[in-house]
C-alpha cells in the first residue's frame, strides 16, 4: 500500500483553548454558588458560608485574570492547562472538605477535570491529574468538616459506606477518562485520515485536469501552427529547389505538421475510446490501475468477461466515466496484493445486466483474523510491525510498515463512486487474501460494445500478451 509520513509529534500547545476552560469554570462557579445558596438560605443548614464563597470568588477572579491576560482563542500550553485543571481539583476538594467531605453528594464532580484532561492533554498529564483527584478523595474520607445538617442533629455515614463512595469515584474517574481519551484519539485519527484522503483525491483530480489543460493548449496552439505550415508552404514555392534553405524549410514544415498531429490526438473526443479521456471500459480501468505494478516481480493475471447466462444486452462490456479516485483506489489495492503475493495476483472482472464485480486475489498469507473486521478503518494496517509475527492493530507503526491509511483511502475513494468494498480470505486457509469491489450496473455502465471474454497475463519482466480465457 502507499506509505504516508508519520504525523508530526504533538507540540507543547494543547488542544484546550482558554475560552473553553474559562467557560467551564464559569459553569462551575455558577453551580457552586447556587448549591451554597440553596443549602444555606433555602434549607437553613449551617455551613461555613464565608469560606465557601471565598473559594468560589477565587475561581471567579482567576477567570477574570485569564481573560485579561490572554486572548479568548489562545491555545494553552500543556503545562498551563494541567495547572488550571489541577487548581480546579484542589478548589473543589477544598469546598468538599468544609461541606462534608466524601459524604457530600457532589464528590463525584472530582472526575470532571480529569475527563477534560483525558480528551485534550497527553496521557501522562491525565495520569498525574487522576492521581491528584484520587488522593484528594482519599483525604476526604478520613478528614473533613461534618456535613451541614439540621441544628441539633449529627449526620455521619459508616466507614464501609464511605469506602463504597470512594470506590465509585475511582471507577467513574478511570472509566470516563479512558472513554474520553479513546474518543478523542479516534476523532483525531479520523480527521487525519480524512485529510489524507482529501489530499490524495485533490492530487488525482489535478492530474485528471491536465487532460482539459492539454486540450485547451492544443486549441490555442492550433492557429499559430497552421500559420507556420502555410508560410513554409509558400516559402517552398518561392525558394528554388537547389537552394541551401530548401531542406531546412521542408524540415520546418514537416515538424509543424507533426505538432498538429500530436495536438489532434490530445483533442480527440472521449467517444474514440482513448483511456486518457473521460470514458473507460472495465478492461481499460484495470489495465490503467495495474500498469505501475507489471514489473513488480510477481505475475499479474487479468480475466474479464460477462458472467455466465447473461442476456445479450447485459453482455456488453460496461463503460464508465474515468474517475481518478477509482483508478487510484483500485491501484492501491493491487499494490497491496502484489506486496503480499508469493508469486501471483489474479484480477477477475465479471459483469451482468445488474452489477459489475472486480475481485483482486493473491497467493500470499491472507488477512490476519484480528484485523479482518477492521480493515478499511484508519490506522488499521495489515503490515507486520518490526519484531512481531502478526500485524499491529490500531497503532502508528514505522513508516516502512505503513500507517494503515492505504486501505482506508482506497475504500473511501471507491465507495465515493458507488462501489461496495469487502475483504476476505480465499476458501482454503493460507492461500491468500481477496478484495471484492462491486458496482450496480446502472451506476457504472455508460454503454459499451459487445466484448468477448479475454485473459491477459502480465508476468514479471514480460510485456502483456492476450491469451484465451481459462
Amino acid at each position: 500500500m502507499a506509505h504516508y509520513n508519520r504525523p508530526a509529534p504533538e507540540s507543547n500547545a494543547s488542544r484546550l483553548r482558554l475560552q473553553t476552560i474559562v467557560r467551564l469554570r464559569w459553569f462551575a462557579v455558577a453551580g457552586q454558588t447556587a448549591s451554597i445558596a440553596i443549602v444555606y438560605w433555602g434549607l437553613g443548614f449551617e455551613l461555613p458560608v464565608g469560606i465557601c464563597l471565598s473559594l468560589i470568588a477565587l475561581s471567579a477572579w482567576l477567570n477574570v485574570f485569564l481573560r485579561i491576560k490572554f486572548a479568548a482563542r489562545t491555545r494553552l500550553s500543556n503545562t498551563l492547562a494541567a495547572t488550571m485543571l489541577a487548581y480546579d481539583i484542589i478548589q473543589l476538594a477544598a469546598l468538599l472538605f468544609v461541606t462534608g467531605g466524601i459524604e457530600n453528594p457532589f464528590t463525584v464532580l472530582l472526575v470532571a477535570p480529569v475527563t477534560v484532561s483525558a480528551a485534550t492533554l497527553p496521557p501522562r498529564t491525565t495520569v498525574v491529574l487522576g492521581l491528584l483527584a484520587m488522593g484528594a478523595a482519599v483525604v476526604l474520607v478520613v478528614r473533613h468538616v461534618p456535613l451541614p445538617w439540621r441544628a441539633g442533629e449529627a449526620f455521619s455515614m459508616p466507614m464501609t459506606y464511605k469506602l463504597g463512595v470512594l470506590a465509585s469515584v475511582f471507577a467513574s474517574l478511570v472509566f470516563l477518562a479512558l472513554y474520553a481519551q479513546r474518543l478523542s484519539k479516534e476523532a483525531r485519527q479520523m480527521a487525519a485520515a480524512l485529510a489524507a484522503t482529501e489530499h490524495v483525491l485533490a492530487r488525482e483530480q489535478r492530474l485528471h485536469a491536465l487532460d482539459g489543460l492539454a486540450a485547451a493548449a492544443a486549441h490555442e496552439l492550433g492557429t499559430p501552427l497552421a500559420t507556420i505550415t502555410l508560410v513554409t508552404k509558400e516559402l517552398e514555392r518561392e525558394i528554388p529547389r537547389g537552394s541551401a534553405f530548401a531542406e531546412d524549410i521542408a524540415l520546418l514544415r514537416s515538424q509543424a505538421v507533426r505538432c498538429r498531429e500530436i495536438l489532434q490526438k490530445l483533442t480527440r473526443q472521449p467517444t474514440e475510446r482513448d483511456p486518457l479521456h473521460a470514458r473507460l471500459t472495465v478492461r481499460q480501468l484495470i489495465d490503467e490501475a495495474v500498469r505501475p505494478y507489471i514489473n513488480c516481480g510477481k505475475s499479474v493475471r487479468i480475466m474479464a468477461s460477462a458472467a455466465d447466462g447473461v442476456p445479450p444486452e447485459g453482455a456488453r462490456e460496461p463503460e464508465g466515466e474515468r474517475r481518478p479516485g477509482v483508478i487510484y483506489g483500485l491501484g492501491n489495492l493491487i499494490e497491496n496484493a502484489t506486496d503480499f503475493a508469493n508469486s501471483r495476483v489474479d484480477i477477475v472482472a465479471r459483469w451482468s445486466d445488474k452489477d459489475v464485480v472486480i475481485q483482486i486475489a493473491d497467493d500470499g498469507p491472507g488477512f490476519q483474523a484480528d484485523v479482518m473486521d477492521a480493515l478499511g478503518d484508519p490506522y488499521v494496517t495489515s503490515r507486520p510491525s518490526e519484531g512481531h509475527g502478526k500485524p499491529s492493530f490500531d497503532a502508528m507503526v514505522d513508516e516502512e510498515h505503513g500507517l494503515g491509511l492505504g486501505f482506508f483511502i482506497a475504500k473511501s475513494l471507491l465507495e465515493r463512486s458507488g462501489a461496495e468494498v469487502s475483504f476476505s480470505n480465499r476458501e482454503a486457509p493460507g492461500q491468500g487474501a481477496m478484495v471484492r469491489i462491486s458496482w450496480r450496473r446502472d451506476t457504472f455502465d455508460r454503454g459499451g460494445p459487445e466484448a468477448s471474454p479475454q485473459t491477459q497475463d502480465y508476468t514479471a519482466g514480460r510485456s502483456p500478451t492476450p491469451s484465451p480465457s481459462a
